[in-house]
């Protein structure tokens, strides 16, 4: 089994890597190359940083946003996008100015606004995750968060609560997205992963 981890230059790869071999995965490709994504059974999308650079990242390799389509959308492969990577999936983002995402969920990425004026911007540590549908994938426990904007919209499986809630995962067939970082969420995280390289959707 192929898993490809996308690097755009915009990815805490090397955690990721490490973190998805600890899991159980033996055949890791850590690739720029759609011919490879296109071949994969299962693709990873990371991703740290602003949503805008981000998604121009991801574009800017010619090509890859047609061989994800075609691998994911088209063909079925299980998807796991991370932080930005699964913020990546909506419609568009707000950080910086608008960006258009990959379409994939419909919502949009918004800045962090807790009621609590005292409850700080980036929302940062270790943070319970609730489900709001159950799947196969997330289960209830306490994972790593860092970030300043959220996905709001369809397909949400899970929140968590920072001055109020907060999306931490999204899902719909064989696509699957966290907010939190699984790599340093230790054996929650791991836990995940390992669900993630046996999933079946």
């Amino acid at each position: 089994m192929t898993l490809a981890l996308i690097d755009y230059g915009a990815g805490n790869l090397h955690s990721v890597a490490n973190a998805l071999k600890a899991a159980g995965a033996r055949d890791i490709a850590v690739t720029a190359d759609p011919d490879v994504v296109t071949k994969a059974d299962r693709i990873v999308l990371p991703g740290v940083g602003a949503f805008g650079a981000c998604a121009s990242a991801l574009r800017g390799i010619d090509g890859m946003v047609e061989a994800l389509d075609q691998r994911v959308r088209c063909d079925g492969a299980p998807f796991l996008g991370i932080c930005v990577g699964m913020q990546l999936m909506a419609d568009a983002g707000e950080e910086m100015g608008e960006h258009l995402g990959l379409g994939w969920v419909r919502g949009r990425v918004k800045q962090l606004a807790p009621s609590d004026p005292t409850a700080k911007v980036p929302h940062m540590g270790w943070n319970d995750v609730h489900l709001t549908a159950p799947h196969p994938l997330v289960e209830p426990g306490e994972a790593y968060f860092l970030h300043s904007y959220a996905f709001e919209g369809e397909d949400v499986i899970a929140t968590t609560d920072h001055a109020g809630p907060v999306v931490a995962a999204i899902a719909r067939e064989n696509l699957a997205g966290v907010q939190f970082h699984p790599e340093k969420s230790q054996r929650y995280g791991l836990d995940l992963l390992e669900r993630f390289l046996k999933w079946q959707p």
